[in-house]
């Protein structure tokens, strides 16, 4: 089965979403955890986490991180991705429906369940000034010395425009996986 792709240069997340047969759940898990340990291989492949349903029933979420776009259309085209597709099927009522994220939209995207809530607001302002503070101090002082011939609304154009990607695909990928644990804390909201 083959999902949409986006045009991504950086990382990409996929989410899959899928119920398991009645009385099927283990065995699903421990298929799609059988999964990630071959994922772990490919080249790419950043991580991956399986959310089980918060209620008997419900759907299973797959999240799974590439490097890049490339990276997952890979694994898409793999036969070992196949083979686990194919015993997934075994065990899965229906098929999966995906949601491909990259770039912004990636940045605090954690699937919301019972015990896993997406990041309160004031830590993920918080998160972006970390990532915003040093970059655009940075940009200022490399860059921007660099571009002082040119209009004000130009230079402040391209600065701003290279703090989008680098706070993109750079920094706020590592600072979200760094800080991942106290961003889903939910004791000190």
């Amino acid at each position: 089965m083959s999902t949409p792709s986006i045009p991504a240069s950086g990382p990409v997340s996929r989410i899959a979403r899928r119920k398991a047969k009645a009385g099927c759940d283990g065995c699903y898990e421990a298929i799609v955890r059988g999964m990630f340990a071959e994922t772990a291989h490919f080249p790419g492949f950043l991580g991956a986490d399986l959310i089980p349903p918060s209620a008997p029933g419900e759907l299973h979420q797959v999240v799974m991180r590439f490097a890049s776009q490339a990276d997952l259309d890979r694994w898409d085209a793999s036969e070992a991705r196949q083979a686990w597709h194919a015993r997934l099927q075994t065990v899965a009522d229906g098929d999966p429906d995906y949601r491909l994220l990259s770039g912004l939209e990636a940045w605090f995207s954690l699937p919301a369940t019972a015990v896993n809530h997406p990041p309160v607001r004031w830590k993920m302002a918080a998160l972006t000034w970390l990532g915003i503070f040093p970059t655009v101090s940075l940009l200022l002082h490399v860059v921007a010395p660099l571009l002082s011939a040119l209009p004000f609304l130009v230079r402040t154009a391209v600065i701003t425009a290279l703090a989008v990607l680098m706070m993109t695909w750079l920094v706020m990928p590592h600072l979200v996986r760094l800080f991942k644990p106290w961003l889903t804390r939910t004791n000190m909201n």
